[in-house]
């Protein structure tokens, strides 16, 4: 069933707390270094505002320690700012998350006005889910909004314990959310054939619960990344000095018997003499890699042959790199396939973390379906797990 939407909230002259994902990259001087995040948020801040309503925004950012000195670049301010030039209005932000100026802005905040509380996670009682803190927290607001996907997956108190501080007729997801929804439920119950998973990234270990998912559903699944080494490594090839996952070997091997001619991995690859820029490179065609070499990118044939299967496909999944794409010289293969999507005709779906920062780095987001704001809580979608964030959230 569907769930209650932010269109279904009556708003106006209303308080609403919306958890955010505003977990934005910084540049070293503090500023923000990718604001796709705050961006998507922005359809369901501006439908708020425009029926009437005030905000309180709430969102961690990065992994405080608890050290104030060593947390300072964690602060919400330059996220504010930045909000504040996308949104075209003034974003007032506070230095407490549930104290005293925290109540002070949310108890004055007029409609059409925006708070944006300090880094949630500078609270213990965050990430223990601590009902006290959640009191606290839901006491500023009048409703509760989650849009923060890329959180869904945790059970942290601004996702869990505080919409549940809430009339349940005073809880909804944001448009963001919606759609991250709508798109996994293609996915998962009703892709369009043929549906092809392009899996890539470092570790198997990483995706194992993952791909067993994916092939119980798709046509086919392309495998790139350094994972390639450990599933070419458990086959029996040499594959030079590749990363491989010694300790999963055996996993890689139930994995290939599982999947038999449904899973696809590279017939060439770009070597280097050492794993980083400036390195000697050459392609090797086969699965075997040289002693000494490291693989590093999928090769020109891989790339034509996965092109031309994604190319055919009705629906494609996409979450990892095909190589060391942040090196240039390491780029070509995750380039390829993030252009392979980009010019599919099919559902084409870029899960979170890496691969969104390739798709936006080569210009392509705005060419394929949907680009996922969350990294794991993709993953772990996929895998089939279902969420405490979203069952606090009440069906239509």
């Amino acid at each position: 069933m569907p769930k209650r939407t932010v269109r279904d909230l009556d708003v106006r002259g209303k308080k609403v707390l919306v958890r955010v994902d505003f977990n934005v990259p910084q540049t070293k001087s503090g500023d923000v270094a990718d604001d796709r995040r705050i961006r998507a948020a922005l359809p369901t801040l501006n439908d708020v505002l425009s029926r009437g309503g005030s905000l309180i925004l709430v969102s961690h950012l990065g992994r405080p320690s608890g050290d104030p000195a060593a947390d300072a670049p964690f602060r919400m301010d330059p996220v504010a700012a930045r909000l504040a030039e996308l949104i075209g209005r003034s974003v007032k932000k506070t230095d407490d998350t549930v104290g005293p100026q925290a109540q002070a802005a949310c108890a004055n905040l007029a409609p059409g006005e925006i708070v944006v509380l300090e880094n949630v996670r500078f609270n213990k009682g965050e990430k223990k889910g601590d009902p006290a803190f959640a009191k606290q927290m839901a006491a500023l607001a009048d409703a509760y909004v989650n849009d923060a996907f890329g959180t869904c997956h945790r059970d942290e108190a601004s996702m869990v314990a505080v919409p549940e501080q809430f009339p349940a007729a005073r809880r909804a997801i944001g448009f963001l959310v919606e759609k991250e929804l709508q798109i996994l439920d293609t996915l998962l119950s009703h892709p369009k054939s043929p549906y092809l998973a392009v899996m890539g990234g470092a570790k198997v270990s990483d995706k194992i619960l993952v791909i067993e998912s994916l092939l119980l559903k798709v046509d086919k699944l392309l495998i790139g990344g350094a994972m390639t080494y450990t599933f070419l490594k458990a086959q029996g090839h040499s594959v030079g000095q590749s990363k491989v996952e010694a300790d999963k070997l055996d996993v890689a091997r139930h994995v290939l018997q599982l999947a038999g001619a449904k899973l696809v991995l590279p017939v060439d690859h770009l070597v280097a003499s050492q794993p980083e820029a400036g390195a000697a490179t050459k392609v090797v065609e086969g699965p075997t890699i040289p002693d000494g070499w490291f693989g590093m990118d999928i090769g020109p044939q891989t790339i034509e042959l996965y092109s031309g299967i994604i190319r055919d496909a009705g629906t494609v999944v996409w979450n990892g790199p095909m190589g060391k794409f942040e090196v240039a010289a390491f780029a070509t293969g995750t380039k390829a396939i993030a252009q392979a999507l980009a010019d599919s005709h099919g559902v084409t779906a870029v899960g979170g973390g890496e691969s969104a920062e390739a798709v936006e780095k080569f210009g392509l987001a705005d060419k394929v379906s949907h680009v996922s704001t969350g990294g794991g809580a993709f993953l772990e979608s996929l895998e089939g797990k279902s969420f405490n964030s979203l069952k606090v959230i009440p069906d239509r």
